[in-house]
Parts: C-alpha cells; structure tokens; sequence
C-alpha cells in the first residue's frame, strides 16, 4: 500500500510517500480502506517525536481515519498512529457511524479538535453560563468548534485570539463577541479591554510561553486557565501554587488521551453531541481544506506557519 512512513524524526520534509507492506491485524483488529486521514497539530509533534507520548520508528502519522467498513458505512476512528495511509488497522468496537449528513472532514474533526473544544468546556474548565471565555487560535479546528460550543453553553462574553485579519473575522462569524490580534503587545491588557476592564473566567491555552503567561495574569479571582498544548514549542513561567492561591486561579492541565483511556462514556457523549450537532445543522464545521497524501507535508507546513482554519485532511 501508499503510505507516508518515516525512518528518522524531523520536519515536514520527511513526509514523503513510500510503497510499504500492507498491516497486519491483531487479535480482535481488522484491516480497512482509508478514505480521510484527520491532520492535527499533535501530528507535527508526533513525527518530531517532540510530545508527551514517546514514538517509535518507523512510524506511520496519523491518528484519526475516517475508514469503509466491512458493511460498506463510513465510520470514524481513532488510532494511535497509521492514518496517513491506504489501508489502517482498526478495533471495530472503536468504530463510529458517519450520518450521512456529515461529510468526512467533519466527522474528522469531533474525534480530536471537536471532543477537545468540548470536554475543554464542560469537564476541565466547567463553564458556567453567564461567565466570559478565552479561546486561544480561534480559527483553528478546535478554537472554531469550541466558539461555538461555548455560545450554546451560555457563556457570557467569548474573546477570541487569532493571528490575521481574516481569521479574526471568522471568530466572529462563528461567535465571538470580540477577537483580537493573538500576537498583540501586553496581551493580559488586551484581554482584560476585551472583556469590558474586567479580567476574564476562563482561558482556553495551547501555546504556552508568553501566551500562556499573559493570559493567567487576566484571569480573575475563581478563574481557571486549561492547558491543551505546546503550539509555541516555549515553556511558560514555572507556576507558583502560592501565587495560585493568593490570586484565586486554577491551572490545569487537558489531554485528550486520558478521557479516552479512563472515561471512555465522557468521549462518546462528546462525539454523539457533536455528530447530532452537525447533522441537524446546529454546529458549523469549519473545513481547512484537502491534500492528497503525497501532499502530506504542505499540509504540516500550513499548520506550522498557522496559516491554516478548521479542519485540514489527506486523501489516500
């Protein structure tokens, strides 16, 4: 089969295709046709070998697939790697059914970005209705859904950050009460301003650095800031619990993987809602476009340039 399969870590330059044997199922897996890899931020890390979960060479990326099942159904998946393929090795009690009102970049973007925005929402940060919300890269796969999220949630004032003009005006479109500029000077200020002089409830964080400084500095007292990921490759300050305490703030940390692996019911109530919610219209996805998997590496390439918005997928 076609696959993207790397021998040594590094940049998008390795993300070339290779000719490779097809997979081999274990016990209780089957083998399935790809029709859509999912491409996530995560996976630059992943072939970088640079993120919390250690690989292994050589490595197939890819963690998300949208496959044809044995019936003939499309049905969205996760794998711990593999997806930037033709063909994927998969346990069908993972298997979720497509509706057929929802096309493959937008079931795509639940397993990861979509579940994320929501468990960010509703189980780290707990939003209550009527308090205001930062979502970091407002733009991207899961910023654009967790907009959204946030508005059907009652959240009181949503400020969104993004890089550009035009990716601005897309949070707002989706929901954002006010966005500003993500690279701006004296950020905490910028932030507090955009919540009307008051300093902000919660803050979705996925950068890290200045970004992830800033921003706990315009959290209010019984604030909570949740961190999600390292996009800026730059450490934060070291947190001080004293100073926690003394301001009233929470930090914590999200990953994905746990709620999968500890609470499988909290991932599938996200995914159902979110699926539902696509189906009846009532969540937009925000489609960042299609690359042929030889084309693997522009798509990494757009992701780290962050030029990109919603949900970027290969095609087999």
């Amino acid at each position: 089969m076609r696959a993207i399969q790397i021998t040594e870590f590094g940049g998008p330059e390795l993300l070339t295709v290779s000719e490779v044997p097809d997979p081999v199922p274990g016990d209780g897996e089957v083998v399935l046709d790809v029709l859509a890899a999912g491409v996530n931020y995560a996976d630059t890390h992943q072939t970088e070998d640079s993120y919390l979960a250690k690989q292994e060479l050589p490595l197939i990326p890819g963690g998300e697939a949208i496959v044809r099942g044995p019936d003939g159904r499309r049905y969205a998946t996760m794998v711990g790697s593999g997806a930037y393929a033709e063909k994927v090795v998969v346990r069908p009690d993972r298997l979720i059914a497509v509706p057929d009102a929802v096309d493959d970049a937008a079931a795509l973007g639940t397993l990861v970005q979509g579940s994320t925005a929501y468990l960010l929402l509703h189980q780290a940060a707990r939003l209550e209705p009527g308090e205001s919300v930062v979502v970091h890269a407002g733009a991207g796969g899961t910023g654009s859904q967790a907009i959204q999220l946030a508005r059907r949630a009652g959240a009181g004032r949503i400020i969104a950050t993004a890089s550009t003009a035009e990716k601005r005006a897309i949070t707002r479109d989706l929901g954002a009460d006010v966005a500003v500029d993500s690279a701006a000077d004296g950020l905490r200020d910028v932030l507090i301003e955009a919540n009307g002089g008051r300093k902000v409830d919660v803050v979705l964080e996925m950068t890290g650095g200045t970004v992830f400084d800033e921003s706990l500095r315009a959290l209010a007292p019984l604030g909570r800031l949740v961190h999600f990921g390292m996009a800026g490759r730059t450490p934060p300050t070291p947190v001080v619990p004293a100073a926690l305490m003394r301001a009233g703030r929470s930090v914590t940390g999200f990953w994905l993987i746990h709620v999968v692996r500890r609470r499988p019911d909290l991932y599938a109530k996200a995914i159902g809602e979110l699926l539902g919610a696509l189906a009846d219209g009532s969540l937009r996805a925000l489609s960042g476009g299609e690359y042929p998997l030889e084309h693997a590496a522009d798509a990494h390439r757009a992701l780290l340039a962050r030029t990109t918005a919603g949900k970027l997928i290969l095609r087999p």
